[in-house]
């Protein structure tokens, strides 16, 4: 029944498409591209952050950053990292410049801290990144959160220079009382996207500002585990991904204060023997996505659109795949969801999607096993 109102309201298409390279001309239905290698030999690659001069720095998941210049990797990662828990799901992860990037030289990363308990959580440093190097290095935010996994921990700045950052649910068993888990309790962390100022103060018009025993970092609340957020900085609009369980990824338009219902409500199962986990795919005063994949694809990155390179293009959505190995580009009228083209198929995990300053759409290929993998990019062919 899902998988019908879904086909009913969004035409998705998958083309098929010739394996990675150069000369493979892949297929879509307004342009053709091929997919390039830009470089190699990165290890789990997860973030991906351009810098004004055209480098390009790469978060590897194992602990490293990492600057890719000339299209070459240069040897010798970023020093003044801080430590991270690589263990699972859990290391260096995210990614951002600075809005003033260009003046005050200060960067973001995400992590997963390593705790005195032996356990990780989420957490957030700022630092300026001059001369190949990472000084000054402060940590402005850690979430309240344990758990195993699910550190969430994609960033987004909107227009007012105000830092959103997911967290996510830490794998938690969606069991017993739905409504009593952490994701749908506001005096933690878990399955949250905050908001807070560059140096991690907490916005006084947050939603759960002066709330007793809320969080006031929090935004909005009742998430799994979201690896993809972007802004549409044309029309404000603050779009994310999250992964579902055993189906049930979702894109979701995200509002100040709203509840997006996990495990409460959703559309996938449990792992395992497939048991139900949502005692409904509705409930009042819980948000609705935009777009549901089932089966899941495993979403990760997130971007709008916004280059000359496919002008076609602009103002669509682009969610990477991980499990599904693909890249997915939405089309929407309003805050509607009309189209999913599926591009960029089975090519290899995609963890992170980037527009370059080139306007070219630059993807980061994640091996689960952790072998050697590359960032590519889309790059268009005139049709004959």
């Amino acid at each position: 029944m899902i998988r019908s109102v879904l086909t009913a309201t969004v035409a998705a298409v998958a083309l098929a498409v010739p394996a990675m390279g150069q000369d493979a001309v892949l297929k879509s239905t307004l342009y053709d591209y091929r997919v390039v290698k830009v470089v190699d030999s990165l290890i789990n690659p997860w973030g991906m952050a351009f810098l004004p001069s055209g480098d390009l720095l790469v978060t590897e998941r194992p602990g490293r950053l990492r600057i890719v210049r000339a299209g070459k990797l240069v040897a010798t990662p970023v020093v003044g990292v801080p430590a991270v828990a690589v263990r699972g799901q859990g290391g260096l992860l995210d990614i951002a410049l600075h809005p003033a990037f260009a003046t005050n030289r200060l960067l973001y990363l995400s992590f997963s801290k390593p705790l005195a308990d032996g356990t990780a959580s989420t957490a957030i440093v700022r630092g300026r990144f001059e001369s190949d190097a990472l000084t000054d290095v402060q940590e402005i935010f850690l979430a309240d959160t344990k758990g195993a996994g699910h550190f969430g921990s994609r960033f987004a700045f909107d227009r007012n220079g105000f830092l959103f950052v997911t967290i996510g649910d830490r794998q938690v068993p969606p069991t017993g009382n739905l409504e009593a888990h952490p994701a749908q309790d506001l005096s933690n962390h878990h399955g949250k996207i905050i908001r807070i100022h560059d140096d991690g103060k907490v916005p006084a018009d947050n939603p759960f500002v002066g709330r007793a025993g809320a969080k006031p970092e929090i935004w909005s609340y009742g998430h799994r585990n979201s690896q993809g957020l972007a802004f549409n900085h044309e029309t404000g609009d603050l779009w994310s991904t999250e992964h579902g369980p055993q189906g049930g990824d979702e894109l979701n338009l995200i509002t100040r204060g709203a509840n997006y219902g996990w495990p409460v409500i959703g559309f996938g199962v449990n792992y395992g023997p497939g048991n139900t986990i949502h005692s409904s795919s509705t409930h009042a005063g819980m948000e609705q996505p935009k777009h549901v994949w089932v089966p899941s694809i495993g979403t990760s990155g997130l971007m709008v659109y916004t280059g000359s390179k496919f002008p076609l293009w602009k103002g669509s959505i682009f969610a990477g795949g991980l499990v599904g190995e693909q890249l997915v580009r939405l089309t929407t009228e309003g805050q509607v969801v009309e189209r999913a083209d599926v591009l960029v198929r089975k090519q290899g995990r995609i963890r992170d999607v980037r527009q370059g300053p080139d306007g070219f759409i630059y993807l980061a290929i994640d091996d689960r096993q952790g072998k050697p993998s590359a960032i590519v990019r889309l790059e268009p062919v005139v049709r004959r």
